[in-house]
């Protein structure tokens, strides 16, 4: 158990707001004409002066609630735990413009807080974001979005050291090993193939799974994802073509848990519990209606979920990062497959780099042990080494 003060924190809401030009409104509720909303959360010790601030930022997700940001606060750091404009609802979500919206939030904190150090952490769907953010920021590149609309990304803050925690490499690579193959018919999902359909007992194919079926179970899973590409980019040519005021549609995708590795712990085998998975039960979440990449806007599918399409991977940002880096794999992780923390630490760039194993932890710190203390341990002594901590 760590002796390490424990430090009382002030929790404090941040508003700001950045300037957007957009030919359309993508998120419902109040805005202002070109301005964008963010919201966030800052963890503050008591009687604690820093001039480093830690910053989580996930596309989606609202992190301030969950068990890391909060152990770190309570460890002596400045802890920011910021949004995008698409928190809670990713259907329109453009990875690119999450980018705006992190950058808007680097600046306020070098700027206006007034921090000489930020530290950026990819916590889960956050290692992606946050590695193809500073790629960017080191690297800028990309001049549009998938969908061919243009994004301005020239004017991005770099962070001064990066943390990929608990990270898978992209939201679309997840999707590639998620969906299920058994689909036939996209308008009616009754209609499936039982040889591909992980829940039915017909199934000749149970685990352990074959390395045969396996390769045919992925190679469909792909076969699927590019046919729903093909109807997106279909449906955009049309769209262009007749012109007008409609530029836009959503898309309906059934039936998105299916990962083998769900229900077979010799698939990249860690120390996870089987029969689980992002959203709970396997089965149930594969049908749930607020299921993995269920709802899409066209751009958004090509943006976040389509691997041939999606830039927000982290395998290819980590080859233009060259900050001190630390890679967290947490042991037990029965989100983020084994590999893929292996996997962007051989990626990245940097010269600097460290790869830290939590053993026994899993995604959420559930009925921890004391693993989320010698994270934060761990974590503190990087910094510090680094010379990253400024007080």
């Amino acid at each position: 158990m760590t002796s390490r003060q424990k430090f009382d924190l002030t929790t404090e809401w941040v508003g700001i707001t950045h300037t957007e030009i957009t030919g359309g409104q993508e998120t419902y509720g109040y805005v202002e004409p070109n301005r964008i909303a963010l919201e966030g959360v800052r963890f503050l010790p008591k009687d604690r002066p820093s001039k480093t601030l830690i910053m989580y930022m996930h596309p989606t997700a609202t992190i301030s609630r969950l068990p890391v940001p909060r152990a770190m606060a309570e460890a002596g750091m400045h802890v920011l735990c910021a949004e995008s404009r698409y928190t809670r609802n990713d259907t329109a979500l453009i990875m690119e413009k999450v980018l705006l919206d992190y950058g808007a939030f680097v600046r306020h904190a070098k700027e206006v807080w007034g921090y000489e150090k930020v530290v950026l952490v990819g916590w889960s769907g956050g290692g992606a974001l946050t590695s193809y953010y500073q790629s960017q920021a080191e690297h800028p590149t990309v001049s549009e979005t998938p969908a061919g609309d243009p994004i301005t990304l020239e004017r991005l803050i770099g962070g001064d050291a990066l943390v990929f925690h608990a990270a898978h490499l992209s939201r679309a690579e997840m999707l590639a090993d998620f969906i299920d193959p058994s689909v036939l018919d996209e308008a009616n999902p009754d209609i499936r193939n039982p040889e591909l359909d992980l829940y039915d007992p017909r199934n000749p194919n149970q685990p352990p799974y074959s390395a045969e079926y396996l390769q045919y179970f992925r190679s469909e899973q792909r076969a699927r994802i590019r046919r729903r590409t093909a109807y997106v980019k279909e449906l955009l040519d049309q769209l262009r073509l007749h012109g007008g005021a409609e530029t836009e549609r959503v898309i309906l995708t059934h039936r998105t848990m299916a990962d083998p590795r769900c229900l077979d712990p010799s698939i990249d085998p860690n120390d996870r519990k089987p029969g689980t998975s992002l959203m709970g039960d396997p089965e149930a979440a594969n049908v749930n209606p607020a299921g993995i990449a269920r709802y899409s806007t066209l751009r958004s599918w090509l943006s976040q979920w389509s691997p041939d399409d999606s830039r927000a991977q982290a395998a290819v940002a980590a080859a233009n990062i060259t900050i001190p880096v630390l890679v967290i794999e947490n042991s037990a992780d029965h989100v983020v497959p084994q590999p893929h923390s292996q996997r962007f630490f051989a990626a990245c760039a940097s010269t600097d780099k460290t790869f830290y194993l939590a053993e026994g932890a899993d995604h959420y710190y559930r009925d921890d042990s004391g693993t989320l203390d010698s994270v934060v341990d761990e974590t503190l002594k990087w910094m510090t080494s680094r010379n990253l901590l400024i007080g």
